[in-house]
C-alpha cells in the first residue's frame, strides 16, 4: 500500500482578487468630513431659504477646514450636522407646510373660497421647545448666549410694522411684551449694573445668576429701515430668541415667587405704560406672597368685600384686584413698589444692595422730552421713585415730595426751590459712580461733562481722564478712604532697571534709586577693604596716595554701577527674542506693535488735552 505524500495539503478555494477602485473615488480626510452648502442642499432636498432657516434654528454654523477641498469659493458644512438635519422633526413640518401652501394656493386658482379658507384654518403648526432645551440643557447655558437675543428683542420691539418686510404687528407686541417683563425683573430685583449713552443706543449691562449680561437698545426715534438688509434671516433669529427669553423669563419670574405670564392693568396698557404697570403686578404678587394662608384661601366673594372695606375703588379695579388676588392698595403714594423691601430678600450680594441704597429717599420726575422708557427702567433698579408728565403717572408734578427733576431743556419757565433740575446724563452717571454725583454741573442749560464708559478700564489703556479722576475722589470721600499717594516701594533698590523696563519708574526715579545702589556697593567695598588690611597687619593711613587710590576706586564704582539702563533693556529684550521659536517671537511682535498703538493714542489724548487746556486759558486772559 502506498504511503501518503508528506506535503500539506493545499486549500482548493481560490484566492479572492483585490476590488478594484478606481482613483478618487473614497473619500479620505477632509473631504469625508465636510461638504459644501450646495451638497447639503441637494442632500436634504430643500430649498437655500429653508436650509438657512433650519441652521439657523438648530445653531448650526458653517466650518473652516483646514484643506478645502472644492475651492476657496464655498461654504462648508460639517458632515455630522447635515445628519442631524436629516432628522430632525422640524423637516418634515415645513415639508408639509410647503404642500400645504401648494394646496391653498390650487383652491384660490380654482375660484374655491370656501376651501382655501378652511384649508387656512388648517396649516400646520409647530414649537420650538424642544430645540431651545436640546441648544441649551440647562439655565446657565442659556443665560450666556442672551445678549444677542435681547438686543435683537428690544431692537425689534421699537421697529415699525411693514407688511412688505413680513414684519407683522403682533411680533413687534410681543417683543415689546418680553423686553418689558425683562426690565421689570431687572429693576424689581436691583441686577443693573452699569449703562452707557452712546449713538448707536443705549448700553446696559446686568448680573443675573452670576452671568454678566449685556445688551443694546435703540434710542426711541423713528427708525429708519436699511435696503441692503435680509429681514428674513432676522426674523428667523428673532423666531429662537422669542422662545428662548420667554423660557428665562419664566423661570426668572417664577424663582421670586411671581406668577408668569403676568396680567397688566388694560388701562395702564392703553397709555403704554406697560413697565410701571408690570411694577404693580410685582407689587401685587409680593404682598399676596407674605399674606397669611387663611386669608389667601378665603373665596373670591370674601376678597372682594374685603376690599370694598379697605379703599372705595370702582369695579373695573376690583374685577382686575380679583384676578390678580391683590390686597387693596390703591393709593398714588403706593403704587409705585420697585424699591419696596422685602422679606424674603435675604440671599442678596453686595453689589445688590449698593444699588438698592443708591437711590434711596430719593424722588424723580421726568420732563416730556427725557427718554422715559429707559429712566422708569434705571432708577427704580436702583432704588428711586419715579413719575412722569401725563396719564396714568403715579404722582403729579405739584407734589411737595419731590426731590429731582430731570429736565432736556436749554431754559426753564419756572422753578421750584424745594427740587433740583438736572439734566439725564445725571442719572446715568451716579448709576455707573454708584454715588451721588454733585448736581452744579449737570444743570440746566449748562454743559454737562463728558459721559465715561464704564466698560473701558482707563488704567490698563494708559490714560485717565480728568471727570475719572474727579469720580474716583467723590467715591473715596464717600465711602471714607484715603487714596495712596504714587510712591517707590523696596524693591527699587534691588532692580531698577528692571522696574525702568517695566514701565513702573520714570528715568529720575531709576537713576535716584541706582545712585543709592552705588552708595550702598562703595561702603560695602570700603569696608571689605579694611577688614583685609587689619588681616594683613597694615595700619590704615590717610596719606595723599591712599586717597588718590579711594577716590579711583569709588569713580571706578561710579562707572560700573551706573550703566546704561536703555542699553539694558533693549539687550534683555534681543536675549529673549533669540531663544523664542518663530511662532512666539511673531506673537511677541504683534504684542509690540499693540503697545506702540495704544501709546500713540494715549499721547494723541494728552495732546488733545493740553490743546483745550490752552484754549481755555487763552479765552480766559
Amino acid at each position: 500500500m502506498a504511503k501518503p505524500d508528506s506535503k500539506p495539503k493545499q486549500n482548493s478555494r481560490p484566492k479572492a482578487k483585490k476590488h478594484y477602485r478606481p482613483a478618487g473615488k473614497k473619500k479620505e480626510g477632509n473631504a469625508a468630513k465636510y461638504v459644501t452648502r450646495s451638497q447639503a442642499v441637494k442632500h436634504l432636498q430643500v430649498n437655500l431659504p429653508l436650509f438657512r432657516r433650519l441652521c439657523i434654528l438648530k445653531g448650526i454654523f458653517p466650518r473652516e477646514p483646514k484643506k478645502k477641498v472644492k475651492g476657496n469659493h464655498h461654504t462648508y458644512y460639517h458632515v455630522k450636522d447635515i445628519s442631524f438635519l436629516e432628522r430632525e422633526p422640524l423637516l418634515e413640518i415645513f415639508r408639509d407646510k410647503r404642500a400645504h401652501e401648494k394646496k391653498v394656493k390650487k383652491a384660490e386658482a380654482k375660484k374655491n373660497p370656501d376651501l382655501a379658507k378652511r384649508l387656512r384654518t388648517r396649516a400646520p403648526t409647530y414649537k420650538l421647545d424642544k430645540v431651545i432645551r436640546e441648544r441649551y440643557p440647562t439655565y446657565i447655558d442659556a443665560l450666556r448666549d442672551l445678549d444677542d437675543c435681547l438686543t435683537m428683542v428690544h431692537l425689534f420691539a421699537a421697529l415699525p410694522a411693514l407688511e412688505r418686510e413680513k414684519i407683522e404687528v403682533q411680533r413687534i407686541h410681543k417683543c415689546r411684551r418680553l423686553s418689558h417683563e425683562w426690565q421689570a425683573y431687572i429693576s424689581r430685583t436691583h441686577k443693573l449694573r452699569k449703562t452707557f449713552v452712546s449713538v448707536k443706543g443705549i448700553y446696559y449691562q446686568a448680573e443675573v445668576e452670576g452671568q454678566k449680561i449685556t445688551w443694546l437698545t435703540p434710542h426711541a426715534l423713528q427708525q429708519v429701515m436699511p435696503d441692503d438688509v435680509d429681514f428674513n434671516v432676522m426674523l428667523n433669529f428673532l423666531e429662537v430668541y422669542e422662545t428662548l427669553l420667554a423660557f428665562i423669563n419664566y423661570r426668572l419670574y417664577h424663582s421670586i415667587n411671581v406668577k408668569y405670564p403676568p396680567i397688566l392693568d388694560p388701562r395702564l396698557e392703553a397709555l403704554a405704560s406697560d413697565l410701571y404697570a408690570l411694577s404693580r403686578y410685582f407689587d401685587v404678587n409680593s404682598r399676596t406672597s407674605v399674606v397669611d394662608p387663611q386669608v389667601s384661601s378665603t373665596s373670591g366673594s370674601e376678597q372682594v368685600e374685603t376690599q370694598k372695606v379697605g379703599t372705595a375703588s370702582d369695579e373695573s379695579e376690583l374685577r382686575l384686584a380679583q384676578l390678580q388676588h391683590q390686597l387693596p392698595s390703591n393709593e398714588p403714594g403706593a403704587l409705585m413698589r420697585l424699591v419696596e423691601d422685602d422679606a424674603g430678600d435675604t440671599e442678596e450680594d453686595d453689589d445688590t444692595r449698593e444699588c438698592k441704597k443708591l437711590f434711596r429717599n430719593l424722588k424723580f420726575f421726568l420732563s416730556r422730552e427725557v427718554p422715559r422708557e429707559s429712566l422708569l427702567f434705571v432708577i427704580p433698579a436702583f432704588g428711586g421713585v419715579v413719575s412722569w408728565e401725563g396719564e396714568g403717572a403715579p404722582f403729579n408734578e405739584d407734589d411737595q415730595s419731590i426731590t429731582h427733576k430731570i429736565v432736556d431743556r436749554p431754559t426753564l419757565v419756572r422753578t421750584s426751590l424745594s427740587r433740583e433740575y438736572v439734566q439725564p446724563q445725571w442719572v446715568y452717571d451716579c448709576v455707573n459712580a454708584r454715588v451721588i454725583l454733585p448736581t452744579e454741573d449737570y444743570m440746566v442749560g449748562k454743559i454737562p461733562p463728558p459721559h465715561l464708559s464704564p466698560f473701558v478700564d482707563h488704567e490698563s489703556e494708559g490714560y485717565v481722564p480728568e471727570y475719572a479722576e474727579t469720580i474716583k475722589r467723590l467715591q473715596a470721600a464717600a465711602r471714607k478712604e484715603v487714596l495712596p499717594l504714587p510712591g517707590v516701594g523696596n524693591e527699587d533698590l534691588e532692580d531698577p532697571q528692571k522696574l525702568l523696563s517695566e514701565g513702573i519708574i520714570d528715568r529720575a526715579e531709576a537713576s535716584e534709586a541706582a545712585e543709592r545702589k552705588r552708595k550702598m556697593i562703595l561702603e560695602q567695598n570700603r569696608y571689605l577693604d579694611e577688614l583685609k588690611m587689619e588681616v594683613e597687619g597694615v595700619q590704615n593711613s590717610s596719606t595723599p596716595s591712599d586717597n588718590k587710590q579711594s577716590s579711583s576706586k569709588e569713580t571706578e564704582a561710579k562707572e560700573e554701577s551706573e550703566p546704561d539702563l536703555e542699553q539694558i533693556v533693549e539687550d534683555y529684550a534681543n536675549m529673549s527674542k533669540t531663544v523664542m521659536s518663530r511662532r512666539k517671537r511673531k506673537i511677541y511682535e504683534a504684542m509690540q506693535i499693540g503697545k506702540q498703538r495704544k501709546k500713540a493714542h494715549v499721547d494723541l489724548l494728552k495732546e488733545r488735552k493740553k490743546k483745550i487746556q490752552a484754549a481755555k486759558e487763552s479765552e480766559e486772559n
